[in-house]
């Protein structure tokens, strides 16, 4: 008979929560310290102390690592975004605690990576979407939706515009996290007045 022991699940399962969330927070590290670019995934294998094969059971490549941990910042950063609809005053107000709380959520989170990187380096970006951002898609789409019903925003697509508010907060947000000093202040208000006004409410210069 054999011999072979066998994890219940539940512990199995609890391993592997643990193995993933090793592998994140390494690679939040090892990219903090040597810039994605530069990055290879023997360096977070390294840092884990995995074996090689433990890493290659979860992901293929660290753009395969980059993008769980974007997804993981997607998912934690849509309760603070539910939140905010629902304490918000209106349409307008949603839009600008949203967009301030985006890049502190940003400046915070990428405090060891992003914030260290050197001016002008280029951000890496997630080719396609994952659950945890559609996840946030939908609820900005629904927002302005609700907005529309109420009256209290443009009669528009409203997929287009959430499709164009996350744009500009993704770029603006990039751009915000490659200079130094990273200044959330005025990257969000920047982004709120591009999305509620567009280019004619941004201030004019003078003669």
């Amino acid at each position: 008979m054999s011999q072979v022991a066998y994890l219940p699940l539940g512990k199995r399962e609890q391993t592997k929560v643990q193995n993933r969330q090793s592998i994140l927070d390494a690679a939040r590290e090892v990219f903090g310290e040597l810039g994605y670019d530069t990055a290879t995934v023997r360096d977070i294998i390294r840092r884990t102390g995995l074996a090689a094969g433990t890493f290659y059971n979860y992901y293929r490549s660290k753009e395969e690592v980059f993008a769980a941990l974007a997804d993981d910042g997607a998912r934690r950063f849509s309760p603070v975004l539910k939140k905010l609809r629902a304490e918000s005053a209106g349409f307008e107000d949603f839009v600008r605690s949203a967009i301030r709380a985006y890049f502190g959520f940003l400046a915070d989170e990428h405090q060891n990576w992003l914030a260290q990187r050197p001016p002008g380096e280029a951000h890496p970006h997630i080719h396609g979407e994952t659950p945890e951002m559609a996840a946030v898609f939908a609820e900005v789409r629904d927002a302005m939706q609700a907005a529309i019903v109420r009256h209290e925003g443009p009669a528009a697509d409203p997929d287009y515009m959430a499709a164009a508010c996350i744009a500009v907060a993704r770029e603006v947000g990039d751009k915000m996290l490659a200079r130094r000093p990273i200044d959330v202040a005025g990257a969000a208000d920047f982004a709120t007045d591009m999305i509620l006004h567009g280019l004619k409410g941004l201030p004019r210069t003078r003669a």
